[in-house]
């Protein structure tokens, strides 16, 4: 009878899993496991876990800051629900004819990312560099579980943030998450803004349909995909503890050399270690916004089309980089009207900024110069 009662239990655990699917199931597991540690006395101890605070984090920025030469001033801007966005000011009050430029930082970045572009970039305008709702030193909240507001709740602080700041309009430069955003925001308040600059932008086309017959995925990557996809994507580093600082000089060393020329030390790993064992308030914000491997739920080309045709678009891509170009190429021919152009950094991958900055910083000079 037992063997007959167990061998019904797993017809009925097969049967719901073929119903609602292994990803399904164990999305709403971890969901409610999630929501449960958050509530317990674990969070007493777990910054403890990994060795990172806030004045940790900003020791990491101020060492990353410390090779810019330009004056700037640094302030949290205040927004609703009493959060508030870390920015950095430069040139603000010198060069008041030009349009203002406003960095916005990739998924994990902050401010401090921008260090070899800040002297270049307001030579000749005001810049100001902020870190997104979620990351680097800017509030953490709670973010929506559903992909379009979690998106609104990121673009409404950024006009919460032009608000405050004083800002009529301004020209905004996203990398990655940031030139996705960048677009959203233009999309729904397309009378503050001059210019777009994508630079190696995420979320713009769709997950491909490939036809499993001709591509097939081996079983093995397809159960680690559906283990591991309720995790927010840094979770491991985290999960590590004391060993995350070594984790990410081991994995990427790639950054210490990005940013060689300015350092010959750690300064670049320690900073992206303390951005990302903090809460994962903006990751788990991201996170809701993408599908399986790391694609768009709400792809932006799909509405490129509400983007209005006289906001000027340039797209830069590094020519070493494994993100797929096609867009920019799509984006030109949506918007036969409009300016769009796409620029080819020589040399560079993903972080266009980091890879080539000289190179980056001139090809950036030279789109502004047109602009006002």
């Amino acid at each position: 009878m037992a063997e007959q009662a167990g061998t019904a239990n797993r017809g009925v655990i097969q049967r719901i899993l073929s119903v609602v699917g292994a990803h399904s199931l164990l999305s709403t597991l971890w969901g409610y496991v999630d929501s449960t540690i958050r509530q317990c006395w674990i969070l007493s101890w777990l910054p403890s876990w990994c060795p990172t605070s806030q004045i940790m984090l900003q020791t990491a920025e101020d060492m990353m800051l410390r090779c810019v030469n330009s004056t700037f001033f640094k302030q949290y801007v205040p927004i609703s629900n009493s959060n508030r966005l870390w920015t950095l000011t430069f040139n603000r009050d010198h060069v008041k004819h030009k349009s203002p430029m406003v960095l916005l930082h990739g998924f994990g970045g902050g401010v401090g990312l921008w260090a070899q572009n800040l002297d270049a970039l307001s030579q000749h305008r005001p810049v100001f560099a902020m870190d997104l709702l979620g990351f680097g030193r800017s509030s953490r909240p709670l973010f929506s579980t559903n992909a379009q507001e979690a998106e609104d709740q990121f673009v409404e602080s950024i006009e919460q943030w032009r608000a405050k700041v004083g800002l009529e309009s301004m020209i905004l430069l996203g990398h990655n998450l940031g030139g996705y955003l960048a677009v959203s925001y233009s999309i729904k308040y397309p009378g503050r803004v001059k210019h777009i600059v994508l630079v190696e932008p995420w979320g713009f086309p769709e997950r491909p349909y490939i036809v499993e017959a001709d591509r097939p995925i081996p079983v093995w990557i397809k159960a680690l995909g559906a283990l591991f996809s309720p995790f927010n994507p840094l979770a491991g580093l985290r999960l590590v503890g004391p060993l995350g600082p070594i984790l990410v000089q081991t994995l990427r060393p790639d950054f210490k050399r990005k940013f060689s020329s300015m350092f010959s030390d750690n300064t670049v790993s320690e900073y992206i270690y303390h951005l990302n064992v903090q809460t994962p308030s903006g990751e788990t914000a991201f996170k809701n916004m993408t599908i399986p491997y790391g694609w768009a739920m709400r792809p932006m080309l799909q509405r490129m089309d509400q983007l209005q045709p006289k906001i000027p678009i340039t797209i830069i891509y590094g020519s070493r980089s494994s993100i797929d170009s096609n867009s920019g190429s799509t984006i030109k021919q949506m918007r036969p009207h409009s300016h769009v152009e796409i620029v080819t950094v020589r040399g560079a991958g993903h972080y266009v900024y980091a890879d080539q900055p000289e190179d980056f910083n001139h090809r950036v000079v030279q789109v502004l110069d047109k602009v006002d």
